[in-house]
């Protein structure tokens, strides 16, 4: 378990550096696709090894976190491969994932097995992100083809949810190894929430302007050069 430990604080570490590497980097360009893909691995680990030692905390929590880090990242990255738009069994597989994420946490919710510092509401805001996210992928299935502004929304959003999971855990979770002068500041909680501010940004312009289909360009451009694929 202590390697295991050591395993979740390094990809965290390195989940933070990537994903400040891609929201830096110019959009669509090769340095933006690589930062994302080791962002979309270092947050695979944490997200693995969330859930193996989720249970082994005190008190105990619940390894499902750990699929929820796994599965919005996942999406997030599929959605910025497939080039061509199209879905399929990866996202019909992510709508029953994410639709079961969703009822077993509304049922901890309303059983009382599951809470928060701030109380059960948290919880029932995040069952009811998961059965959003679920329905969309739902969506996504029964369209079969995504325009470029769908696909590259898709992308953004659940990145950022990822990026924010690893920014909210660090800056607001363990402000314990934070200098005593910023605890519990409007700084770290600026830092926390600095990836919701970047999807407001990027899905307000990108229905403003109407450049996603040569932002997706450039992805496909710059992901064809570093390899195929997935």
């Amino acid at each position: 378990m202590i390697a295991i430990l050591w395993l979740h604080v390094a990809s965290g570490i390195f989940a933070l550096a990537a994903g400040a590497l891609a929201a830096a980097a110019r959009k669509g360009g090769r340095l933006h696709v690589r930062a994302g893909t080791f962002f979309f691995a270092a947050m695979l680990l944490l997200g693995a090894s969330a859930a193996i030692l989720e249970p082994y905390r005190t008190p105990p929590g619940s390894p499902l976190a750990g699929v929820f880090v796994c599965y919005f990242v996942a999406t997030g990255w599929v959605a910025a491969r497939r080039r061509d738009g199209r879905t399929g069994r990866f996202e019909l597989a992510a709508c029953l994932v994410a639709l079961g994420f969703a009822a077993a946490t509304l049922w901890s919710g309303l059983a009382g097995s599951a809470s928060t510092p701030a109380g059960r509401g948290p919880v029932f805001i995040l069952a009811a992100l998961c059965l959003l996210a679920g329905l969309l992928d739902l969506h996504a299935y029964l369209r079969r083809m995504l325009t470029p502004i769908q696909r590259i929304s898709r992308h953004v959003w659940r990145t950022c949810v990822a990026f924010f999971i690893a920014t909210g855990s660090f800056f607001l979770g363990q402000q314990q190894v934070m200098p005593a002068a910023v605890r519990g500041s409007a700084f770290l909680f600026a830092l926390a929430f600095a990836p919701f501010a970047l999807m407001l940004f990027w899905l307000v312009r990108m229905r403003l302007t109407k450049q996603a289909g040569p932002f997706a360009l450039r992805i496909a451009t710059a992901a064809a050069a570093v390899g195929p694929a997935e």
